[in-house]
């Protein structure tokens, strides 16, 4: 199963809306602490609606506890940047793939980007843009993997 792994996340809403996607897409999301807000904030919860009871929510206290657990459960873990090399929809995703963003003023640090298994970028057309927004990245990155693995209907 696809996971959706948030690193260091700081702007509530933008948390609040990959929680409604993954809620609606039965897709675990998983954050990775230090968070730039509370669980119980506000404006995460509003963002999120009323579909907080259907999302799969784990999060880690740090990047090693992460990492532990990723690394029990097997899979590659997949960043994305704007600095990846390759392009995600030339990327073959599999099933078990946890799809890394992170956090929205600095992405994933680099020791992360050097362990993960493949680094994706998403191609745009302005190079006066420097990046999506958080929860854009995080909905493209996993409604492609969905196409692929053919759990759109």
């Amino acid at each position: 199963m696809l996971r959706v792994v948030l690193v260091y996340p700081e702007i509530p809403p933008n948390t609040g809306n990959i929680a409604r996607t993954c809620a609606a897409t039965q897709t675990e999301l998983h954050l990775v602490e230090p968070l730039g807000f509370e669980i119980t904030d506000r404006y995460l919860k509003r963002a999120g609606l009323d579909y907080w009871p259907y999302v799969d929510l784990y999060t880690h206290p740090s990047w090693s506890d992460f990492r532990n657990a990723q690394q029990q459960q097997g899979g590659r873990t997949v960043g994305f940047s704007t600095s990846g090399t390759q392009s995600y929809l030339k990327f073959q995703f599999r099933p078990d793939d946890w799809l890394l963003f992170g956090s929205e003023s600095s992405g994933l640090p680099r020791d992360i980007l050097q362990a993960s298994s493949a680094v994706l970028r998403i191609p745009m057309d302005n190079s006066q843009v420097r990046s999506l927004n958080l929860s854009v990245s995080a909905a493209v990155g996993l409604f492609e993997a969905r196409r692929q693995l053919a759990k759109i209907p």
